[in-house]
């Protein structure tokens, strides 16, 4: 009987690939079912400053590109974070809308739930919904859907 060395290495090696992935699959599932494949977490070092050091802690912050509190942007308005995607609305104001915040995927909110700190759909109507403070005194966020382009 003729064999082909070639034929019985390759197998061979097929067959070691093949059991060494079983062996690294049993043990992935052994440490994930005992819970000791969680993650490590790392705790940073104290950080130690010497008094003695003359550092210009200002100097240092402007040239790692901090910029002065007279040159930082002004932060966005709130009209301009939340975009009105979808409204399901019915005649008691009741329904759901969907929003976009800060450029996000939009999600969706029932009426009564807080879309963003502080905010809380209040009530939907068609093409429109109003966003509230949660608590206090506070003026309406009214957001509107885009209007659709003529044909």
């Amino acid at each position: 009987m003729v064999t082909n060395s070639q034929n019985m290495w390759w197998s061979r090696g097929v067959t070691l690939v093949v059991w060494a992935l079983a062996a690294a699959s049993a043990a992935w599932w052994g440490l994930r079912i005992t819970g000791l494949s969680q993650p490590l977490r790392m705790v940073p070092a104290p950080l130690f400053v010497a008094n003695d050091i003359g550092v210009d802690a200002p100097a240092v912050a402007r040239a790692l590109g901090a910029v002065a509190a007279a040159d930082a942007p002004a932060p966005p308005a709130a009209a301009s974070r939340f975009a009105l995607l979808g409204v399901v609305a019915s005649r008691s104001s009741q329904g759901a809308a969907l929003i976009a915040v800060d450029g996000k995927p939009g999600r969706a909110y029932r009426v009564g739930s807080k879309v963003e700190d502080g905010l809380v759909l209040q009530a939907v109507e068609p093409r429109r919904a109003r966003l509230a403070p949660v608590s206090g005194p506070g003026a309406a966020l009214v957001l509107e859907m885009p209007q659709r382009p003529a044909k």
